[in-house]
Formats: structure tokens, sequence, C-alpha cells
């Protein structure tokens, strides 16, 4: 297969919307995989003996891997083909997915989620930055939509299919469920998909290694807080050497010659306002699931197939409000959406504080929608914002960026709220409950039917003061997009210059 250059033009690649559909299956593999991982957590508990610190660096594995290595995949991915990467993160994450099926132990699953997160860093980055590479500047905004609502599919889809398969299969089939997709994904970016790539630049091994060790150490720090304490030395620690490895990023990032982020990025008001709402957006969702996933199966006694469907009507608004967003976001401005979704999560938020053990699945359906509506109204408008205020040249960087705020935000809730969560659930139980039964709601049940309604009652008060969390962290992004963001912020980003869009190799013109 020959490779000639293909020049953008105004009505872009004539591929693009197959190009899109290739975009979107390599991230449904990404989606449906963290979806299903939430089903399976009472089953990883069962079968594997996994303890809930063992769970969130299920979790926590694939976060930390996948948002520390995106910034060196993004500058890989310009500098060497934004295809190729794509290509090799969809291979790395099929053989790993491949080998999670085989693990024995809590902390075999565990290696396994590492090296998925590791294939993830690699293809996510190209898939925003093909997309805004072969797409006119005025179709950003409807490519964009088509991007995030395919994410919602598979937001639907994993609970869905991953019940059946924990219905019927072992915890193992959830993992199986990734390579067909990983399979389809290969093929359709080697027949359709063009090579493109960013002006020749050398790689930033010293800030990729400062932005790894400091993401790692402050989540190991924020997880270890419900078995240590604040004040232990695990946890100082472990902030210290966060902070000081985050702190040094910075500086090395300003001062070397070829800078993995370039930090005048910063200085655009629309990139760094919009970095910080994304975080905060991810924060109140990250951590959600965790929560719900055992509400429904351990408190309501849902079957995984159950609860995976219960969770359908979270997508399903979200995928609706996501496609008006995209139309309401070419008259209103993107500061708008985003900081009215942020305050419609948070009244979700304040629904699921009111669930209890006896009101059953009506509230929690009640939170899910309006959650929903407000996520499908801040994301794409978020996320195109970010992706516009980004130079054709660094849209891998970019794209990496884009994806390392949403996983800061999402490896913070999961810690955040899984160590409130579980730290107010032991403090909850009665005196009666052993201290070896105290740590999660799975250990508790597993003395007998007699400490059933103590159990419940712990973890839905439990659950009740995370939710408070995740309102304070949505109320904090809405003020964030207001205060930071500038007025009007996305609507003219629209009319940006043809020329600005660079030629890609296309391989099977």
């Amino acid at each position: 297969m020959t490779s000639t250059p293909f020049e953008s033009t105004a009505t872009g690649h004539p591929r693009r919307w197959w190009i899109l559909l290739i975009l979107c299956l390599s991230l449904m593999v990404l989606v449906v995989d963290n979806t299903v991982l939430n089903l399976a957590i009472p089953a990883l508990m069962r079968d594997l003996g996994a303890t809930p610190a063992d769970i969130q660096w299920v979790i926590d594995a694939y976060i930390l891997a996948f948002a520390g290595l995106l910034l060196t995949a993004g500058s890989l991915s310009d500098r060497y083909g934004r295809r190729k990467m794509l290509l090799i993160g969809l291979v790395v994450f099929g053989a790993a997915s491949l080998l999670a099926t085989l693990a024995e132990t809590p902390w075999q699953l565990i290696a396994c989620r590492g090296l998925m997160g590791v294939g993830g860093s690699l293809l996510m980055p190209s898939t925003l930055s093909i997309l805004f590479t072969v797409f006119a500047p005025e179709e950003h905004r409807k490519a964009m939509a088509g991007w995030s609502m395919v994410a919602m599919v598979g937001v639907v889809a994993g609970p869905t299919v991953g019940g059946v398969l924990l219905n019927h299969f072992w915890w193992g089939s959830i993992f199986w469920l990734n390579v067909p997709i990983a399979i389809l994904a290969i093929i359709g970016a080697l027949a359709l998909i063009p090579e493109s790539k960013g002006p020749a630049r050398d790689v930033d091994p010293a800030g990729a290694v400062l932005t790894i060790v400091g993401m790692a150490s402050v989540v190991w720090a924020i997880v270890s807080i419900p078995a240590h304490g604040w004040s232990s030395g695990r946890v100082l620690g472990g902030l210290a050497v966060g902070v000081a490895a985050l702190i040094g990023f910075a500086l090395w990032e300003k001062r070397s010659a070829h800078p993995m982020v370039p930090l005048e990025l910063f200085k655009d008001r629309r990139f760094s306002g919009t970095s910080f709402s994304i975080v905060l957006l991810s924060f109140t969702a990250g951590g959600l699931m965790l929560a719900l996933t055992q509400y429904l199966q351990f408190a309501l006694g849902y079957t995984p197939l159950k609860a995976g469907l219960a969770l359908l009507p979270y997508a399903v608004a979200a995928a609706m409000f996501n496609g008006l967003g995209a139309t309401l976001g070419k008259k209103v401005s993107d500061r708008t959406l985003i900081a009215l979704g942020l305050g419609i999560i948070a009244a979700g938020f304040g629904i699921l504080t009111q669930v209890s053990d006896s009101t059953g699945y009506g509230l929690l359906i009640a939170g899910l929608l309006v959650m929903g509506i407000g996520g499908g109204l801040a994301g794409p408008a978020a996320y195109t914002l970010l992706m516009q205020a980004v130079p054709p040249d660094h849209r891998g960087v970019g794209s990496a960026m884009n994806d390392t705020v949403q996983q800061t935000g999402a490896a913070l809730s999961v810690a955040v709220l899984g160590s409130v969560l579980a730290a107010a659930y032991s403090s909850a139980l009665p005196d009666s409950v052993p201290e070896a039964a105290r740590k999660s709601i799975a250990d508790t049940l597993a003395l007998g039917p007699d400490f059933l309604a103590a159990a419940k009652h712990a973890f839905v008060d439990a659950m009740s003061i995370a939710m408070t969390v995740g309102a304070v962290g949505a109320v904090a992004g809405a003020v964030v997009a207001l205060v930071v963001l500038p007025r009007g912020a996305g609507k003219e980003q629209d009319a940006v210059p043809q020329d600005a869009v660079p030629a890609v190799d296309d391989p099977v013109r």
C-alpha cells in the first residue's frame, strides 16, 4: 500500500466519517472495559479474595499507567505518527486483556490492568488528534458530538453486555470482550486511517518520569488514608514525593528546549480553565460507579445483569443531551454549557444523598437521569473547547492533555470517594461487627444474615457522605468555568482558518 500526501480541504478528508467510526471503535474498547469492571467488583472480591484496597488498585493501576504515560504517548504520536501509535496501543491493550483472564491473584490482575493502561495511553491521544486533523474546523463540533455519543453507547453497552457475561461466565469473560473490539479497530485503522504527524521534536523522558512519580505518589497516599490515617508517614511521605515531583515537572518543562507540554498553552484561559473544569467534571463521575455498583448488588441484591441495566438511564440521558449540547454549542458559549452542566450534576448528587436502604431504585434513577443530563451538556463543550485551543502541530499532546486531566480527575475521584466511602462505612457499623469484617460491605455480609440490616444501613449512610463530596466537586467545577473561562468562549473557535489543518499521509488513497 503506497502512501501519498493528502492536503486537508474545506470539506476535510474524503473518508472522514468512516475514519470517525474507527476512532469511536477504538474509544469504545476503553469505555466498555472500565464500565464492565465496576460490575465485576463483587465477583473479584469473592473469587480472587480481593480487598477494597485491592479493588481500588485494580482500578487505579490502569488509571495511573494511563494518565502517567499519556503526555509521552501524545508527544510520540506527534513525532512518529498518530496512526502508528493508535495501532500499537490497540495491540498492547488487546494482549493485556488476554493476560488478565489468566490472573489467579489480585496482584496479577493489577499488573495486567497496568499493562492495559499502557496500551490505552498509546491509543487514546491519537483518537482526538486524528479526528481534529481529518475534519474541517466547522465540522469539529459535530464530529466531537459523534465521538462523545459513541462513548455514551459504550457506557450503555458495557453494563448490559458485562451483566450478561457475569451472569453466565466467570469474571475473566469481561476481559475477553475487549479482544474482538480491538481486532476490528486494528483492521479498520489499517484500511482507512491516514498517517499524520507534527513537526519533528525530541521526546522528553525526564518529564514523563516526573509525571508518573508525581501522580502515582499522590494517589497512593490518598488510597492509604482509610487504613493508615492522614498523619501516617506513608500518607505524608507519598504526598510530599508526589507534590515535589509535580513541581519538578513544571520547572523542567519551563526550561526544557523540547517540553512535553508547551507551557504557553496555559496562558490561554480557554485551555487552562477548561482543563481545571474537566478535572472536576471527571472527579464527579469517577467514583460514582464504584459506589453505585456495590449499592445495587450488595444493598439491593441485584444480579450483575440487573445492576448493569439499572445504570442505563444515566448513559441514555447523557447520550441524548450530548447531541443537544452539540447543537446548543453553536448558539450558546461553551463556558455557559460547562457551568450549567456541572450545576445540574451537583443537583443529581444532591438527589443521590437522599438514597437509603428503604428508598429502593426509584430515587436512584431520578439522580442518575439528572446527572446524565448534566454530563451530556458539559462534556462535549469542555472537550471541544480544550482541543480547539491547541495548535495543529501539537494535537497529539493536546489530545493527551485532554485525556490526562480527565484521568487525573478520575483517579482522584476513585481515591477520594473510595476512601471516604470505606472510612464512613467502617464508622457507621455497630460495635458488634468484628474489626476484620468492617473493611467492606462484602466482608460484613459474609458474617451471615444477622448482620444484613446493619451492613445495608451503614453502606447507604457512607454513600450519602461520598455523594456529598461529589456534589461539592461539581459545584467547584461550575465556579471554575464561570470565573476562569472568558465570556463567549467556544463560539468563535468554529471559524479556525483552513490553512491551520496540517497535511496527512493517506495510506490507501
